[in-house]
């Protein structure tokens, strides 16, 4: 096992990691930006390292900066966490030949899945159903006659994308040119890679995503799914587990697929396969995140399995504990993700100084966070500022714990987004499982508090 490892992110993930590493008897060493000298991640580990000013390109993505904080430290090994460096297959590459253990899957992996247009010809080649779609598309006129041979609407994609970037939905040729030159231009901004294909949209199915472990001995399991329809522009919102909506049968098909795809590619460590599933219950691989997923804490709720912890063990190479037969799902957990938005302002961005924070609590409820009274939300990164996730037996006892969690929790003076997913909880649709990725743009006139007269 490892002695020290250094955390290649910032936030509330690189304190679930540490809690996790502390609970191991693992060394932690942070990295931060000048922007996050106050950041509790900082203030928990046991030695923090600057790394850079305060935009991402100069700090929490500049890979000489962590590297040299890796070998100053002398630490064994990097968890990059979600987003980031996550996903970078040069990064885990840089790390393997500096001698320090990457903690998550071999470069080669994170390159094949993180090609999505190469990825969905690899899991084609496995006989597992995909969205028709194209390769990499060289103009705006062959994306154009794609669209009329497969009929509209379609979804334009990055190559190299992730978190709802360079993804636009077009309903006729006009509404594709524009999305065409729109995607290119936040892919190359986002990722560095201005590359796009086309796939057959599905209208308003349900976004549905297995978590997969595989150790390197070639034991691999999935751990069951979660449902993460409700989002907005492609960004998560509300992630629950169990789906309310799967069959059994329709669950086991799914994992079983999941499983033949990270075998597939030989895939080693923690990763989740994501899935659009229609009104019928047929599912289509949509793309695999070789990483963490932010979502992770409704899986260990309702599995018992600390993912986090799992992930370090598979790096250092130790089997895993337990097989498919081993593994059973109990009860039901949600998530709700709080962004520092404000909802009734069409979601503008609320960075500014926390001056209350009260946290919810009581059975069963659990809060990632990084913030606290006087901690300052910085501009210059994602607008997540905490997680709550609740566990019942069953899903309605799931829902009505979060209500109270939520009006227990206290932020101020900034906005959040805590007001908006009280009300997805009380809504009707919601709490009959009736979603899809759908369900905000359709409700939210009436999610939307009425205008004062």
């Amino acid at each position: 096992m490892f002695n020290r490892i250094l955390i290649a992110n910032r936030g509330e993930i690189a304190v679930r990691i540490i809690r996790a590493c502390r609970e191991m008897g693992i060394e932690t060493v942070a990295v931060y930006s000048k922007a996050d000298k106050d950041s509790l991640h900082v203030k928990m580990a046991q030695q923090a390292i600057c790394i850079g000013n305060s935009p991402s390109s100069e700090s929490y993505l500049n890979i000489p900066s962590i590297i040299s904080a890796a070998e100053i430290a002398d630490v064994e090994a990097i968890h990059p966490g979600y987003g980031f460096l996550a996903e970078n297959a040069h990064f885990a590459e840089i790390c393997e030949s500096c001698q320090i253990k990457f903690i998550g899957p071999k470069p080669e992996s994170v390159r094949l899945m993180g090609d999505k247009a190469l990825a969905r010809q690899t899991v084609q080649k496995t006989g597992l159903p995909i969205t028709p779609g194209t390769d990499v598309l060289k103009d705006q006129e062959e994306a154009l006659r794609f669209a009329k041979k497969i009929g509209y609407p379609v979804i334009i994609k990055a190559k190299m994308g992730g978190g709802g970037k360079g993804m636009k939905v077009a309903h006729n040729d006009g509404k594709l040119v524009s999305a065409f030159l729109t995607a290119r231009t936040e892919a190359e901004a986002a990722f560095g890679n201005g590359d796009v294909y086309i796939e057959k949209f599905i209208e308003e199915p349900r976004h549905i995503e297995m978590q997969i472990l595989a150790d390197q001995h070639g034991n691999t399991v999935y751990l069951g799914e979660r449902d993460c329809s409700i989002q907005r522009r492609h960004q998560k919102l509300i992630e629950e587990a169990p789906s309310p909506s799967l069959s059994k049968k329709t669950r086991k098909r799914m994992g079983d697929a999941a499983v033949r795809i990270a075998k597939a590619v030989k895939y080693e460590n923690a990763g989740t396969i994501e899935f659009l599933v229609d009104k019928d219950e047929n599912f289509y691989f949509m793309e695999m995140n070789t990483r963490l997923q932010v979502e992770h804490p409704v899986t260990e709720l309702v599995t018992g399995i600390d993912i986090v912890k799992e992930q370090i063990r598979i790096a250092a190479g130790e089997k895993l504990a337990f097989t498919q037969e081993d593994i059973h799902t109990k009860g039901a957990a949600i998530e709700c993700r709080i962004n520092a938005e404000d909802p009734d302002n069409n979601f503008m961005p609320s960075p500014g100084k926390i001056e209350t924070y009260l946290a919810p609590g009581g059975p069963w409820v659990r809060v990632d966070s990084h913030i606290y009274p006087g901690y300052v939300i910085p501009p210059y990164y994602d607008s997540m500022i905490a997680k709550v996730i609740v566990y019942a037996p069953h899903r309605h006892e799931a829902i009505a714990k979060m209500s109270r969690a939520l009006s227990e929790m206290q932020i101020g003076p900034i906005k959040t987004t805590i007001p908006l997913l009280m009300r997805i909880m009380n809504r009707p649709n919601f709490q009959k499982g009736h979603v899809n990725t759908g369900f905000i743009d359709k409700m939210m006139n009436q999610i939307q508090p009425q205008p004062k007269s």
